[in-house]
Formats: C-alpha cells, sequence, structure tokens
C-alpha cells in the first residue's frame, strides 16, 4: 500500500512536471527549456541529500549515470513531441511504452501478482492510453518523425526508470543525484553546441524551474516506491501520469475532457483499487 501510494505521488508530480514542460517549450526552443529544467531538478536533488543520505557506491554510481543519460534524451524527446503535437495521439504511445518496459522487466525478474493485480495490471495500461488520448483522436494524423519522438521519448523515461530501479537500496537519493549532474552536464553541452540555433527567444524561466524540480520529487517518489514494492506495479501506476496532464490543462486551459479519458480515469480509479489488493 505505501508504495502504491508513492507512485500515484509520482504520476501525480510527472503529470504536473509534463505540463509546465510542454508549455515552456512552446514559448522557447526545447533545450531552452531543458536547460533550465535539469540543473533546477539537481538544485532539489542536493536539499535532500543531507534530509535523506546518500551513498555513492559503484552500483548507485553506474546506474545513477546511466539514468541520467536516459533523462536527458527524455527531456528533450518528451517537451519536443509535447511541443509539436498532437498531444491526444503523441501521449498515449509515449505513456503506454514508459509503463510497458518496467512491467516486462519486473515480470521477467520474477515478479508475481495475485489475481487482483493479474486483472488490475492489463485494466491500468489500458487506463493509460484513454487517459493520454484526448478528444479528436481519430481524426489527428502525426507526423512519422512525432510518432518516432514519441516512441523514443517513453523508451527514455522507461529505461531511466529501469535504471533507478537497479540502484542499491541502500544508496539513499544518490542515484538521482549523479543522474541529474549527469543529465544537467549533457543538456547543457548539448545546448552549447547548437546555441546558434536555439533562436532569439527567452525561455519561461519560472515554468521551465517548476517542471524540472517537479520531475525530481517525481523520481525520488518513484525510488523509494520502487523500494518498497514491485517493479511491474509501481511503473504501470506512474505511467498514468498524463492524468495530471489532462486535468491541468481542463483546469488551466480550458481544454475539454473527452468521454474516452473520463472512462480511463474511471478505468484508472478500478484498476488502482485492484492492484492496492494484490
Amino acid at each position: 500500500m505505501i508504495a502504491l501510494v508513492l507512485a500515484l505521488g509520482c504520476s501525480v508530480a510527472y503529470g504536473c512536471a509534463d505540463f509546465l514542460g510542454g508549455l515552456g517549450a512552446r514559448k522557447a526552443h526545447v533545450l531552452r527549456t531543458v536547460m533550465i529544467a535539469a540543473p533546477a531538478s539537481l538544485v532539489v536533488e542536493l536539499v535532500l541529500w543531507p534530509l535523506l543520505g546518500a551513498s555513492f557506491s559503484a552500483g548507485a554510481i553506474g546506474w545513477g549515470a546511466a539514468s541520467g543519460v536516459a533523462s536527458a534524451a527524455a527531456f528533450v524527446l518528451l517537451y519536443r513531441t509535447l511541443a509539436i503535437g498532437p498531444m491526444n495521439v503523441l501521449s498515449p504511445v509515449t505513456a503506454l511504452v514508459s509503463a510497458a518496459l518496467p512491467v516486462s522487466v519486473g515480470l521477467l525478474q520474477g515478479e508475481h501478482l495475485a489475481a487482483a493485480g493479474l486483472i488490475g495490471l492489463p485494466l491500468a495500461l489500458a487506463a493509460v492510453v484513454l487517459v493520454s488520448a484526448g478528444p479528436g483522436v481519430r481524426s489527428a494524423r502525426p507526423s512519422r518523425t512525432a510518432l518516432l519522438l514519441a516512441f523514443g521519448a517513453g523508451a527514455a523515461i522507461a529505461l531511466q526508470l529501469v535504471f533507478l530501479h537497479q540502484a542499491p537500496s541502500d544508496s539513499g537519493v544518490a542515484p538521482l543525484i549523479v543522474g541529474r549532474a549527469v543529465s544537467s552536464a549533457v543538456t547543457l553541452t548539448a545546448a552549447a553546441l547548437m546555441f546558434r540555433r536555439l533562436g532569439p527567444e527567452r525561455p519561461a524561466y519560472a515554468m521551465s524551474a517548476a517542471a524540472g524540480a517537479l520531475d525530481s520529487v517525481a523520481n525520488l517518489l518513484f525510488l523509494l516506491a520502487a523500494r518498497s514494492g514491485d517493479l511491474s506495479v509501481v511503473a504501470v501506476i506512474t505511467a498514468l501520469y498524463p492524468a495530471g496532464t489532462v486535468l491541468l490543462a481542463r483546469s488551466v486551459l480550458h481544454e475539454r475532457i473527452g468521454r474516452g479519458q473520463l472512462v480511463g480515469l474511471g478505468t484508472a480509479a478500478v484498476a488502482v483499487s485492484l492492484l492496492a489488493l494484490s
């Protein structure tokens, strides 16, 4: 139950971060957004260090660095995907891929679910797709580039989560600090190399920093959830993050919630209840 609550909190934090990051990427080049978000995320994790502790073992550093490379790719690919849209088609692709890979890894590593979990897991995956798909999904036709970006973003998010899960359980926030330091270095290096192609637009500083801070909180909640529960369950609950994005878009941007999304929210509630019983 603790892992489930942490995973739900992680999902909400990721959804809020994606909403802010997607809006920020519409105002300036995606790298301008990420070069603010990634360092802001690192600052949050450094603040958490004295509170939660950190053990920089070889495993923590290695898996943390791997998660950092995946995180940098996820930042850029996801924000670029959300910026070019259509979100109602691309978001389900990203969310489903980000859930399917960690779930598969967890099951292959020998995790077993009770009967309720065996029903709740596929229901949660269905909810991920339904919640992510906005009104007009059938008529929207994303480009091949957009679909590849969405698939790549989902794979990068999934790899980041899997790598964090592989880090030693007694390493505290060390994998997060190492990962964010690496992702910040990669991002800033890429921004420096492409500086002339970033355009004159100024990034949305506050929005980008808030997205990075929320992403850091989400990573922490995922790490704690994965250490206290099954990766397959934690990953699929985490992948419900589009629900937070959808609800924020409804509240802030006054976007309409489609019938399919309402069904998805209801399906998610049922799936979470079943997984809580497993």
